[in-house]
């Protein structure tokens, strides 16, 4: 009797812990999602989609990308702000959708594309002198053909792929990034890790919860 009152116990005390475990996974992942969602609202994403994964499609989207973030440099040079941002380039989305025609007409082929700002899931992505946590940001997509090739993602706002190591903390904080921001996705932030791994987790519960 007392060997199974023990074992009770025990099994109740496992539970307890499990239930704190998990409570604790949850409001972390909770808290890292608020910061996820605030540096959302202060990037916009590139997204540029390849017709298909041969060799030339591939490439030619990286010429097309290379087009559209030229462009869009000169667009958003004084914009201060992710709204400002997101206008200018509402406005110009015919410019860079001609842009991206010429682009693939001068390199011999007739595919169709579309330029558009759309909300946009990406997962966790390291740059070489950053990382961004997985969730939901606003995207610049650039859709090549058939969309259906390996795709190439960055922020267009603020420029911090066309930055150096030295400059992007400064790039990130005049475009209206925080400190904390910044340490976040430079990884300064030592348990950059954690919240990383904690926003995709969150994520998927929100998923299998269907949000």
């Amino acid at each position: 009797m007392e060997t199974r009152s023990r074992k009770e116990t025990c099994l109740r005390t496992l539970e307890l812990a499990l239930a704190v475990a998990v409570a604790c996974t949850l409001l972390w992942g909770a808290l890292s999602l608020g910061r996820q969602e605030a540096l959302a609202d202060r990037v916009v994403r590139l997204h540029v989609l390849a017709n298909s994964d041969s060799e030339e499609d591939q490439a030619l989207k990286l010429q097309v990308r290379d087009s559209i973030i030229g462009c869009a440099e000169d667009i958003l040079r004084s914009s201060h702000d992710r709204q400002d941002a997101e206008d200018r380039l509402a406005r110009a989305l015919p410019e860079l959708e001609r842009l991206a025609a010429d682009t693939i007409a001068q390199n011999g082929y007739d595919y169709s594309v579309t330029a558009e700002l759309k909300d946009t899931a990406f997962p966790t992505r390291e740059y070489e002198d950053f990382a961004l946590p997985a969730g939901d940001y606003l995207a610049l997509r650039v859709v090549i053909g058939a969309g259906e090739g390996h795709n190439w993602w960055c922020v267009v706002f603020p420029p911090l792929c066309a930055q150096s190591t030295e400059d992007l903390s400064q790039t990130a904080m005049a475009a209206g990034l925080s400190d904390d921001d910044v340490g976040l996705i430079t990884e300064e932030d030592q348990g950059y890790v954690l919240k990383f791994k904690s926003i995709e987790l969150w994520e998927s519960l929100k998923t299998m919860l269907g949000k």
